[in-house]
């Protein structure tokens, strides 16, 4: 079991990416916590299968249809 950990910027607060993302690690069969941070981005953290985890930051690096992501900084795992 491996655990990452990643901070999306860009614009993805209030366009349903938290709830997005909690959705596709759901169907991934991931564990995964995500939340909102005070400066505007979104902090995720998942564990679960290497390659579902690979998956997991493919999406996050497009996230839902009104989310324009900037970056995605793979902070640990």
């Amino acid at each position: 079991m491996t655990t990452r950990h990643w901070v999306v910027r860009g614009r993805v607060q209030g366009v349903n990416f938290r709830a997005a993302t909690r959705d596709r690690a759901r169907t991934l069969g991931l564990e995964c916590q995500v939340w909102n941070r005070d400066d505007g981005g979104v902090e995720c953290v998942a564990e679960g299968d290497e390659s579902r985890l690979e998956q997991l930051e493919r999406f996050l690096h497009r996230g839902p249809s009104l989310a324009e992501v900037e970056s995605v900084e793979r902070v640990s795992g």
